[in-house]
């Protein structure tokens, strides 16, 4: 709401500019009518200021203003044009009025073109041929048409300014809601991708083992009601903030759950971590679930090292089948580390995979 109030006072303040400049550009024509003694002459000197007048309100509106400046820049020329028969009677002899004309339109011109210079010749034959001075006229049109530029030009270029300042905010803002919305659905998926693939796994074992161990499979059901519950809580918290992981925690649980499925885990984790730690949790939790997912291991190695600075987390196992890609969940977990100066390595040979994630703390 602030920014529309502030585009309405700049874009107001910028007329007023706009109009003293335009007053100003209407003076010496204006005062050349009013002293005009014929009064059918005065007349028609007076239509001629107020084509020229209109059409410059219409063409500075215009450059301030969402409407089309292409009807109003053809008036304008029109206006000038059709101004000089007009004020020609008028200005027999005043060579003032001839050369504030030329200034007008020097004045208007940067406005109405970029290359104002190509009206240059049109000033000259307007200010100087037809006036009695030429080179007082020149001088007159020269001078004041570059303090009417300035006058013109200025408030247009701060309001270019204003506009494009106000369009890179909204662009920053899209951006932001882009990249927040982005990072969530990263989030989420870490946070909830290795729960559901465990929640698929047991409940399809649960359906196997339903017709021979009734036992066994309402154990696994009990399982999966407690998996989804904590998921559910995980998401909760999830919409209300982001959750710290503590990396000793996520190994513990990770171990907990390969073991059930009957992956020998070996975990070595240091007691003390720095909080810098906290961002591998979700790397070990994609190793996790992409182990349970996506291979057929038997062993699986967890080990975290501090090494000076440094905090490496390095997850192997030996169910590497050679065709592995790199998901939306491991392009997402790099893009997380790469933002708090980590990275991530990953490789395969002689049937083991490794992950490698490293951040500094």
């Amino acid at each position: 709401m602030a920014a529309p109030r502030m585009m309405r006072r700049a874009r107001v303040l910028t007329l007023v500019s706009l109009g003293v400049a335009w007053s100003t550009s209407l003076t010496g024509p204006g005062i050349g009518v009013l002293l005009e003694p014929r009064p059918v002459w005065q007349v028609l000197g007076l239509v001629g200021v107020v084509l020229f007048s209109v059409a410059h309100a219409g063409v500075l509106y215009a450059a301030v203003t969402p409407v089309a400046r292409a009807p109003w820049d053809a008036a304008f020329v029109v206006a000038s044009l059709l101004s000089v028969p007009l004020l020609a009677p008028v200005a027999v002899g005043r060579w003032d009025t001839w050369a504030w004309v030329g200034a007008s339109l020097v004045g208007t011109a940067p406005v109405l073109v970029r290359r104002w210079w190509v009206m240059a010749p049109f000033v000259v034959v307007v200010a100087v041929v037809l006036s009695p001075e030429p080179l007082r006229a020149l001088v007159i049109a020269g001078g004041v048409g570059v303090g009417l530029a300035l006058m013109h030009v200025l408030p247009v270029w701060l309001w270019d300014l204003v506009v494009q300042a106000q369009q890179g905010r909204e662009a920053r803002a899209r951006l932001a809601v882009i990249e927040e919305r982005l990072r969530f659905a990263r989030d989420v998926h870490d946070l909830l991708g290795h729960r559901l693939t465990v929640i698929a796994l047991k409940a399809e074992l649960a359906a196997r083992l339903a017709d021979v161990d009734a036992s066994r499979a309402g154990a696994e059901a009990g399982e999966v009601r407690e998996l989804a519950a904590s998921a559910l809580a995980d998401l909760r918290e999830a919409v209300h903030g982001y959750r710290a992981v503590e990396l000793d925690e996520q190994a513990s649980a990770i171990e907990q759950v390969l073991t059930s499925s009957g992956v020998r885990c070996t975990v070595s984790v240091p007691s003390s971590l720095p909080p810098a730690a906290r961002e591998l949790s979700w790397a070990l939790r994609e190793a996790g679930t992409n182990v349970l997912r996506h291979s057929r291991a038997r062993w699986c190695t967890i080990e975290v090292v501090v090494d000076g600075d440094d905090v490496r987390l390095t997850v192997a196992n030996d169910g590497a089948t050679g065709a592995r890609g790199h998901g939306s969940g491991l392009g997402g977990l790099a893009e997380r580390l790469a933002e708090v100066g980590g990275s991530l390595r990953t490789g395969e040979e002689d049937g083991v995979f490794t992950l490698v994630a490293t951040v500094r703390s």
